[in-house]
């Protein structure tokens, strides 16, 4: 009796220690996928204030929780589902779809960087309305379907990282890293739209020094959301070419990445060698993504 006892005991705390080693798996599968798609979430997070501008204040965080829910959406209800599967039935396609979309974000990119230098604002401006409630549901809408291409780009990226893990793995790993990517973006969304409002209350108080912070943040909520246009736009440039350049050696193509990686083990690795592998892929993912808005712009001109 004791000794089957003993062995239970043992069994148990063989699984205790497989559950652990487990749970260490995919926390560490979902740091490392959570960082790969670290240029998206930037660009994320800085796309997604300008969709209450123009609205109530007091509307602006219940904007913002739907956005974010319609996101959480996205990423488990459709998004995981399609991955699993695709990494079930067609992990070959995921390097060309990895590809697709860093193509994406290079045209972004590069859409962003010819909007700041001729000073344009988009081809393609909504049509607004003046109806509050009609406002909202569109902001919210229009949202939302953004947040559909960015998530499923940080779903593919966060797939690619685990695709060699069992199926659970994977289904776990991808679930934390929607859930955990969504909560950090919309939760520094949220922190963002409201600091202004912050800082107005603080610059009323009697306190010379809550006075000065509440300028601070008035001052420098437009300073911040201009710094994460432009950190948003180089790292979707970068991201972006990055994912051209390594996923073309699993279509054949293994010469650019080996190139990038020649280069910077020439620059001596480490932190000087990441500077020189991203500034290449940055120029490169804007040459691609030039060149891609170019031609977008050719075809919508022979449209019109």
């Amino acid at each position: 009796m004791a000794s089957g006892l003993v062995a239970l005991l043992d069994d148990i705390a063989g699984l205790t220690r497989l559950a652990a080693a487990s749970l260490d798996d995919v926390g560490a599968a979902a740091t490392k996928a959570g960082t790969k798609a670290a240029g998206v979430v930037i660009d994320d997070t800085a796309v997604t204030p300008r969709y209450v501008v123009g609205l109530s204040p007091k509307r602006e965080l219940p904007i913002i929780g739907k956005i974010a829910l319609g996101s959480i959406r996205n990423k488990l209800l459709f998004l995981l589902p399609a991955a699993l599967i695709l990494s079930a039935i067609a992990p070959w396609a995921l390097a060309p779809l990895l590809m697709l979309g860093g193509a994406f974000l290079c045209f972004e990119g590069a859409e962003k960087v010819i909007e700041a230098v001729s000073g344009g604002h988009g081809a393609d401006e909504e049509a607004v309305t003046t109806d509050p409630v009609a406002l909202e549901k569109q902001k919210v809408s229009g949202a939302i379907r953004t947040d559909f291409i960015l998530s499923a780009e940080i779903m593919v990226i966060a797939l690619r990282e685990v695709s060699d893990q069992p199926l659970l793995t994977q289904a776990v790993t991808l679930a934390i890293v929607a859930v955990a990517i969504t909560a950090g973006v919309y939760g520094v969304v949220a922190l963002i739209v409201k600091a202004d409002d912050v800082g107005l209350y603080l610059a009323q108080r009697p306190s010379a020094a809550a006075q000065a912070i509440g300028r601070g943040l008035v001052k420098g909520v437009p300073v911040l959301m201009q710094v994460l246009t432009i950190v948003g736009t180089a790292a979707m440039l970068w991201v972006g070419g990055d994912l051209l350049i390594h996923n073309a050696a699993d279509v054949g193509m293994p010469a650019p990445a080996a190139f990038v990686h020649h280069l910077a083990e020439g620059a001596g690795g480490g932190a000087l060698g990441w500077l020189v592998s991203a500034g290449i892929a940055g120029v490169f993912g804007l040459i691609v993504g030039g060149v891609i808005a170019l031609v977008m712009h050719k075809v919508h001109a022979a449209r019109h």
